[in-house]
């Protein structure tokens, strides 16, 4: 009966039953796998996520061999991003490299170590290049790609992987044998100055793709597609491809590319390696991905509550408050959460079963703006009565 105690005056105590606050994860999140055998193996230990907080100093003691000091470069020359590096052994030849990067998926090595991330660093990446480990010859799939999509699917991440630098055909070749909507395909290679030989020298493009998405993440918002977007760093292609019919020709087929403006280069395309029509595009695919995870983090604040009417109208608020709040912001174009009962029947929830449905649209690229030109001869008459005007 304490609540009944005397009191003169007035009381307040705040309602724990309020909407929950649905949030977007962190997606600006690089994670790049690779080689630096000069590292410093206390700094940067194999197989063991390490967190760099966007500075290129942060990557001090990664050491000049390798791969991984160049792909931070590439990242960082796009944008600040937080970025992970996973440092795997170099082995005695390109093989037993492979095998490292494919790693073991009890002991969460190679890119299986990706799924440490987030237990150890509190964060996950997203955005994930191997430059230099995720090419082929269009014959057999990439190992290390192959391996990567099932923890792309874990991780709810995409990658950027390399063609094989040769000709368009082959590139196509070997985005066939991917298919995969995690995995978008970048070729050809970019050049870029190599300060040792003072010379272009020509670099996967998978790194730098990764970091200009990051930075149209943190620019625009995640629902924002990376193409058509300067690529910093560069001074060419290994393989030029012009705007028009080749272009095209690689885009149709999900092979993404870069442009030569006349005054930048660029990112050229929007569709990751699969046939699925309804989720080809990698703006889409990844719109999806964080809304989904938002809704699933959020309604934690639900489990093991009673069942209530006010615990029930509660949830549906939360929702429908997170999907006008993501229209409202763009990435979404409308969303909805409802509770269907023909889903729901009353075995089920005496069970502690409840089943909410959930709409909603993320935003596809424009990709294909079209034009339908008129001639209009009255534009003559125009032309008279202004002739006339000016005579008089």
């Amino acid at each position: 009966m304490a609540n009944l105690s005397f009191h003169h005056g007035t009381r307040l105590s705040e309602s724990n039953e309020t909407p929950v606050l649905v949030q977007v994860a962190q997606t600006a999140v690089v994670g790049l796998l690779g080689t630096a055998p000069d590292a410093d193996p206390i700094k940067f230990p194999l197989n063991t996520p390490v967190l760099l907080k966007g500075t290129p100093t942060d990557a001090e003691g990664i050491g000049d061999a390798g791969t991984l000091k160049d792909a931070i470069d590439d990242v960082f020359d796009q944008v600040g991003a937080y970025t992970i590096v996973i440092r795997v052994e170099e082995g005695v030849d390109l093989a037993a490299t492979m095998s490292n990067l494919v790693g073991d998926s009890t002991a969460r090595t190679g890119v299986h170590a990706l799924l440490k991330c987030e237990p150890m660093l509190g964060i996950k990446p997203r955005l994930i290049a191997a430059p230099g480990f995720t090419s082929g010859d269009g014959l057999v799939a990439n190992p290390v790609v192959a391996e990567l999509v099932g923890v792309l699917d874990a991780l709810r991440a995409v990658a950027f992987v390399d063609g094989p630098d040769t000709d368009d055909a082959t590139a196509i070749l070997y985005r066939q044998l991917i298919g995969s909507q995690r995995v978008y395909v970048v070729d050809p290679k970019v050049l870029v100055w190599d300060t040792t030989t003072d010379a272009y020298v020509g670099r996967p493009a998978s790194a730098r793709f990764a970091g200009v998405q990051a930075r149209v993440d943190k620019a625009l918002g995640f629902w924002h597609s990376l193409s058509n977007r300067p690529i910093n760093g560069i001074g060419g292609v290994s393989r030029p491809v012009t705007y028009g019919t080749h272009s095209n020709y690689l885009n149709e087929n999900h092979v993404n590319t870069v442009l030569n403006t006349g005054e930048s280069f660029i990112t050229w395309g929007n569709r990751g390696a699969t046939g699925d029509d309804l989720w080809v595009f990698l703006a889409v695919r990844r719109t999806a991905d964080f809304i989904n995870e938002a809704i699933e983090k959020a309604y934690m604040e639900f489990v093991d509550k009673p069942f209530s009417a006010a615990n029930l109208k509660l949830m549906i608020e939360s929702g429908n408050s997170a999907m006008r709040t993501f229209v409202a912001e763009g990435a979404i174009l409308g969303g909805k959460v409802w509770l269907n009962d023909d889903l729901n029947s009353p075995i089920q929830l005496a069970s502690g079963r409840i089943m909410l449905s959930l709409d909603f649209e993320p935003p596809a690229p424009m990709e294909d703006i079209r034009f339908i030109a008129h001639r209009n001869i009255e534009y003559y008459l125009e032309l008279t009565k202004t002739a006339l005007k000016g005579a008089a």
